[in-house]
């Protein structure tokens, strides 16, 4: 997320410092200096004025600087930028109540020896404990999590409005988040979802004025089990509903892709609810879900072959 000297910088940083200034402060060349100080600035986090030939510079009013600066503040013996290196913030990010090495490790998407090596550093540092297991912060150390949700919001949000001003942020992990805009997005790493996406598959719905992308830098295409998430998380009505049920019909979905989907977005109830409706022809109590004489009929309509 953000690179020791950039950590450094934001530690140190004080409203109207020079290059020459931070430069001094942290022992670094002006060089690396500036181009730390040009990626923040790029990433919201810092305010750069030009006076003359000199760039003052200034912490952002950013919701992630302002936390990191107050634990650098009250917990000055500690080195923050040494120990948020790497992929630090990135289990913190999960760290939202006591966890195991296991279940950070599918979270973040890391080995275990690499959760397991963050945080026996966080544990020696007096930063988190360890009860039956699972790891825990220690006094008001869980502001580490809320700064590295904090952070990955702010990195989210900037890189939405770099291309959609307008765009509004669904639902976010530490590296993937569901937008709705009202334009299009041309830019790397921005994936169309939502109804229109069905389209690929042959299935073809009336669509509102709103788009839906997935930013991801791993994702190569939308996958079924990813578009029916997707779906999920853009409206959970029966309309919505419905359309998952076709799709899951109509395409052949890899179960243990749409398990791993359900289990990334948090939506393990309801793909449970979406394969219970199918298994059991409609025998389900619960009001989201369409009758099935009903989803018969819609099937029908939009081709698709319901299991018999």
């Amino acid at each position: 997320m953000l690179r020791r000297i950039e950590l450094e910088v934001l530690a140190t940083v004080e409203r109207g410092d020079t290059i020459s200034e931070l430069a001094t402060k942290l022992d670094h060349s002006e060089s690396y200096l500036s181009r730390a100080v040009t990626d923040l600035v790029e990433k919201g986090l810092l305010d750069a004025d030009r006076d003359g030939r000199k760039k003052h510079v200034t912490p952002s009013y950013a919701r992630p600087v302002e936390i990191y600066q107050d634990l650098v503040r009250q917990h000055s013996h500690i080195d923050f930028p040494e120990l948020l290196t790497g992929k630090t913030l990135d289990v913190l990010y999960y760290l939202d109540q006591p966890r195991t090495v296991a279940d950070l490790a599918a979270q973040s998407d890391n080995y275990r020896n690499t959760v397991n090596r963050v945080l026996v550093r966080l544990r020696d540092r007096g930063l988190v404990g360890t009860d039956d297991g699972h790891y825990r912060f220690n006094g008001d150390f869980d502001r580490l999590h809320v700064f590295a949700r904090e952070l990955v919001h702010h990195l989210h949000r900037r890189r939405l409005e770099s291309v959609a001003p307008n765009g509004t942020i669904l639902w976010e992990d530490a590296d993937t988040f569901l937008a709705q805009t009202d334009t299009e997005i041309d830019a790397d790493e921005f994936h169309e979802t939502g109804l229109a996406r069905f389209a690929v598959f042959d299935l073809l719905f009336l669509l509102t004025s709103h788009r839906y992308y997935v930013y991801s830098e791993t994702l190569d295409s939308i996958t079924p089990a990813e578009l029916c998430c997707h779906t999920l998380l853009i409206d959970d009505d029966t309309r919505h509903r419905s359309y998952c049920l076709l799709l899951l019909s109509h395409v052949d979905v890899d179960e243990d892709a749409l398990c791993e989907c359900a289990s990334k977005y948090g939506l393990e109830a309801e793909i449970n609810a979406l394969r219970r409706y199918l298994d059991t022809r409609g025998e389900i109590d619960d009001d989201h879900f369409p009758e099935w004489d009903e989803f018969q009929e819609l099937a029908a309509d939009y081709e698709v072959q319901l299991p018999e």
